[in-house]
């Protein structure tokens, strides 16, 4: 949320201060604060060329040979994407279903037709770091291949009020495998913030967050874990728009989805997950 409205604050700032500029005929161009200046910039050239697209084509077509068109273009495509989409309209679809976006799957997906979930790097409270998913083709980093589960249940976070909802899938789906040596659970925050993510900050909080599970159980099999930094592309890959919710991933081990759910955990939603997650560890 932070991260989009600086975007469309910019982006009210850069509107305005060109069409001053071209008013005035003056060949001045302001400059974003040094720490956004990377990915403001693109923005920044981006509206100037929908406004004056004759008059930015020239000005800037110097600037541009220096930059990839494949990540303009990305930059381009992402910027419409982050200004179609903000919190009042997550908000609006959370009082609208609760979170629930899309309704469970009854079934367990084919391997054939099971997409690969994409590729995220975690941190454990004490500093321990893991890319997930843990699979068998290496992706797993360090990770000990007999310690590769069958079946993983990997719950995402990208806001603190959609802990509930993983709850609600996590703690059932612990209590029925809990004895399964081949299942492990990951729950996942998301921290997207540019000031939470500063090293300093970010030691300082995954210190708190030791602190506040160090009376649990350590439980071998249920990972609690953390992810800082830019996720744009990740969401983008599993289709992740409502971020207010709670999204819930039922892997095999080869990092393959093969069931999904989404905000608070039905009834019927839980025992097709279980009973799913069974016929998982029943594959060969």
């Amino acid at each position: 949320m932070l991260r989009v409205n600086r975007v469309i604050n910019q982006t009210r700032a850069s509107i305005s201060t060109l069409q001053h500029l071209l008013n005035h005929e003056q060949k001045l161009f302001p400059f974003p604060p040094q720490h956004f200046a990377r990915k403001s910039s693109n923005r920044f050239f981006d509206i100037y060329k929908v406004i004056h697209p004759r008059k930015s084509s020239n000005c800037f077509f110097d600037i541009y040979k220096f930059g990839s068109k494949t990540e303009i273009e990305k930059e381009r495509a992402r910027l419409a994407d982050e200004l179609n989409r903000g919190y009042f309209q997550d908000m609006s679809e959370l009082k609208q279903h609760g979170g629930k976006i899309a309704i469970a799957n009854k079934i367990l997906i084919p391997a054939m037709a099971a997409r690969k979930f994409p590729a995220v790097d975690v941190i454990y409270s004490d500093g321990r770091k893991l890319k997930l998913p843990v699979i068998f083709n290496g992706n797993g980093g360090d990770a000990d291949k007999l310690a590769v589960p069958k079946a993983s249940l990997v719950c995402l976070s990208f806001r603190a009020n959609s802990q509930g909802m993983v709850d609600s899938w996590s703690k059932p789906f612990y209590e029925t495998f809990s004895e399964s040596k081949n299942v492990q659970i990951y729950e996942v925050s998301f921290i997207d913030s540019w000031l939470l993510c500063l090293n300093p900050i970010k030691r300082l909080l995954l210190r708190f967050m030791r602190k506040s599970i160090d009376g649990e159980k350590d439980i071998l099999q249920k990972h609690i874990v953390y992810s800082f930094g830019d996720h744009y592309y990740f969401r983008k890959e599993l289709k992740i728009l409502n971020l207010l919710t709670g999204y819930i991933f039922l892997l095999d081990k080869f990092g393959r989805v093969r069931w999904q759910g989404f905000g608070l955990a039905k009834q019927e939603e839980l025992s097709s997950l279980l009973s799913c997650t069974t016929l998982l560890l029943e594959e060969k």
